[in-house]
């Protein structure tokens, strides 16, 4: 029976749980990623609440992630909502 792929935290969880044998994992739940890929050549200047940028900073903090990478995927997961919508 193949294994799930448990959820990972931050990028150091990642990194050690790719350096196993991934040869019995179930990877059907996977979504691709392709927006973190692609070249990120456009630049956005944008004006926030303080508060929602803290807020922003301390998730990615909590994930081990970049806090525009965390950006990034809040902008996509909000276009696939509109488009599934």
């Amino acid at each position: 029976m193949k294994r799930s792929v448990p959820k990972l935290k931050t990028d150091k969880d990642a990194e050690n749980f790719l350096d196993q044998d991934l040869s019995d994992l179930d990877f059907g739940a996977f979504k691709p990623a392709g927006f973190e890929f692609e070249n990120k050549a456009a630049r956005v200047n944008m004006r926030m609440p303080q508060s929602q940028l803290d807020a922003v900073k301390a998730e990615a903090k909590k994930r081990g992630v970049p806090y525009q990478r965390l950006m990034r995927e809040l902008v996509q997961r909000g276009l696939e909502s509109l488009r599934a919508g």
